[in-house]
């Protein structure tokens, strides 16, 4: 096949060597591609558009958050760890389980309670990520010391590498 068949011209005469593009060629395919672009439908996600009418999304009800107080505190802490972990959003598995790998084991029962609540209560976790970066104001009722320490670790003063999750081998050193 030619250049010429393609819609190129020869560099050379002969027509070896490296094809040059028809200026009048690319032109016209500029043109139809700026005329019938409106006319093609668009796929992908319109985000909040005035016009959607919800009518497609489905509301699951999240059951009520319930203290266990009859919970052994060293199954208190591995759940916790676990919740912590699998949020379903990445910014706040780093932040929660880094924040539990050093925070659970020595905080107290009244503060696991607290801590149980504040990661299991709210049914959207970027109010948690916005409420522990400091985006959004904390509700009154999850305004306690564990939401204070949580802040203080977000701000992350000792400007340590968080990319990641830490890896689970902690788990089997002694408590510091």
């Amino acid at each position: 096949m030619s250049c010429r068949t393609l819609g190129y011209l020869p560099k050379k005469k002969g027509g070896g060597g490296i094809c040059t593009p028809i200026p009048a060629l690319t032109w016209l395919c500029s043109l139809r591609r700026h005329l019938l672009w409106p006319l093609i439908p668009q796929r992908g996600y319109r985000g909040d558009s005035p016009t959607d009418s919800g009518k497609d999304v489905l509301e699951i009800p999240l059951p009520p958050w319930q203290e266990r107080p009859d919970e052994p505190l060293d199954t208190k802490r591995a759940r916790l760890l676990y919740e912590s972990r699998k949020r379903g959003m990445l910014e706040n598995c780093i932040l929660l389980s880094l924040f539990a790998k050093e925070n659970l084991a020595r905080m107290s029962e009244e503060q696991l309670n607290r801590y149980d609540r504040l990661i299991n209560e709210p049914s959207n976790d970027w109010d948690i990520y916005y409420w522990a970066t400091e985006a959004k104001p904390t509700p009154a009722e999850f305004e306690t010391d564990v939401m204070a320490m949580l802040r203080e670790f977000a701000k992350n003063r000792n400007r340590e590498q968080r990319l990641r999750q830490p890896d689970l081998e902690y788990l089997f050193e002694p408590p510091r």
